[in-house]
């Protein structure tokens, strides 16, 4: 096995590994990802004779061959392997966590076209990200890698896994649900989940499949929520969830059909967190509602606005000890009798578990009396990477000048009455991200000119798809 290795120049990136296979990504860079992944896990546990890492993947044609190569190059590292098998990344996670080894590394494409595939991994039970992941280009360069002959094995964590996510399950009252995981790395765990609990249970798109074969894996994305809408709407279900590709982000929608964003998934989930952790800390995404913090506050919470980015979220809620933290894009994350990490099984389940706690609880009606905002959806809008940092620092600079309300811990985001604009640059592409929202469609078109002031100092038009949403 060569010793060196270069990597595509555009597949390290910031949260994880990912490229198109064939193109930017093959077999050789997992074998030399794994000979790199462990020479830091040797490093950072000297003096330990044995260490061992969990491998899993997802149901992406290309995954096994990846896992194969994955696997040779952490055992020529001198670490040994336990494999999981095919499965969501929550279930590799849950390996780590649960058996306290040294490291995981997932080999999936999340919610990327099928062609696309790559690698997430955890150092610990910490995420492995950002200049970890970018030191791997020139550490396989070098070729400073560590020698030895670990040994791989096959480990079943499936059932223990499902057992462990509808532990927390505590509701009586039984309620009609449909699931779908859209053909994605969690059908077989959906299915083995519900059959555990109480109520009817509808899991549509069920068996694993690589093409994603009905919709794109992707619960944003209010297209791919068409068929659990119908399905919904056919069985007069009380609630319907959807999984991303690999099962670590949900949506949720209601009875009557209805898309709850992810802050407005987090405003029920912290409602009864806080009933057992009064006054604690809960965190959102920059890109959440105003009306999320709000109601954090409201309901005697401390709530906390963060960068975007998973294992950004996931590490500061360690930091602080906050129970529950989550992101406009669906990863949610439970510390509270769960492990920190984003499982959205496992947030189904919890949120399933309140509705089914309280006879009385209708979710349409709860989400009926959550606060309104209008908003533009997230506009995302080509930047060269070399550029969109720039371009945050003009902003960022003129802002100030103007002794406007600004929170800059991840981009800009402004307040003023009645609303506030969102502009920050992608981690993960050449791209930048805006949003706004208003109290009324009048605050709305001012927030949105001011930000398309904003970009044209700086030589950039706001899209044009800016319009409002509810």
């Amino acid at each position: 096995m060569p010793s060196t290795h270069t990597f595509h120049p555009t597949i390290l990136r910031e949260y994880d590994i990912r490229g198109i296979v064939g193109e930017t990504l093959f077999a050789a860079d997992a074998r030399a990802v794994g000979r790199c992944f462990g020479t830091v896990v040797r490093r950072k546990n000297p003096g330990k004779s044995r260490l061992t890492v969990a491998v899993g993947w997802d149901g992406r044609l290309s995954s096994p061959e990846l896992a194969e190569a994955l696997v040779e190059g952490l055992t020529s590292a001198g670490v040994d392997v336990i494999r999981i098998g095919r499965g969501p990344t929550p279930m590799l996670y849950y390996a780590v966590c649960e058996h306290d080894l040294a490291g995981g590394i997932m080999i999936t494409g999340s919610h990327n076209p099928p062609t696309h595939n790559g690698l997430k991994m955890m150092i610990g039970r910490k995420p492995f990200f950002g200049d970890d992941i970018r030191a791997f280009g020139p550490q396989a360069a070098k070729g400073d890698v560590e020698s030895g002959q670990g040994a791989a094995t096959d480990r079943a964590v499936f059932d223990a896994y499902v057992k462990r996510v509808v532990a927390d399950f505590k509701g009586t009252r039984a309620l009609t649900a449909v699931w779908d995981p859209g053909n994605g790395a969690n059908a077989e765990t959906v299915k083995a989940a519900v059959a555990r609990l109480p109520g009817k249970h509808t899991v549509i798109n069920d068996t694993i499949d690589g093409t994603f074969p009905n919709h794109h894996p992707d619960p944003t994305v209010p297209k791919n929520l068409v068929q659990l809408q119908a399905e919904v709407a056919r069985l007069k279900a009380d609630v319907g969830f959807a999984f991303d590709g690999d099962g670590d982000r949900i949506g949720v929608i209601d009875g009557q059909g209805r898309i709850l964003l992810g802050d407005q998934i987090m405003q029920i989930l912290a409602e009864s967190v806080l009933k057992t952790h009064p006054g604690a800390m809960l965190i959102a995404d920059v890109k959440a509602s105003r009306a999320f913090f709000d109601e954090v506050a409201r309901m005697g919470g401390k709530p906390m606005m963060w960068k975007t980015g998973h294992s950004l979220i996931k590490n500061r809620m360690a930091e602080v000890k906050s129970p529950l933290a989550g992101e406009m894009s669906g990863h949610i994350f439970f510390s509270d009798t769960w492990y920190g990490f984003d499982d959205a099984l496992y947030v189904a389940v919890r949120f399933l578990d309140i509705m089914a706690r309280d006879p009385a609880f209708d979710l349409g009606q709860r989400f009926d009396a959550m606060p309104k905002m209008i908003n533009t959806p997230e506009l995302r809008f080509p930047c060269a990477d070399e550029r969109k940092f720039t371009v945050i620092d003009e902003v960022k600079a003129r802002l100030a000048k103007s002794g406007a309300d600004v929170v800059d811990i991840d981009g800009v985001r402004v307040n003023v009455p009645g609303g506030w604009w969102l502009l920050r640059a992608s981690n993960t592409q050449a791209v930048l991200v805006a949003r706004a929202e208003a109290d009324s469609d009048a605050n709305l078109e001012k927030l949105k000119s001011e930000l398309a002031g904003q970009l044209r100092q700086s030589g950039l038009e706001l899209p044009e798809d800016a319009s409002a949403g509810h």
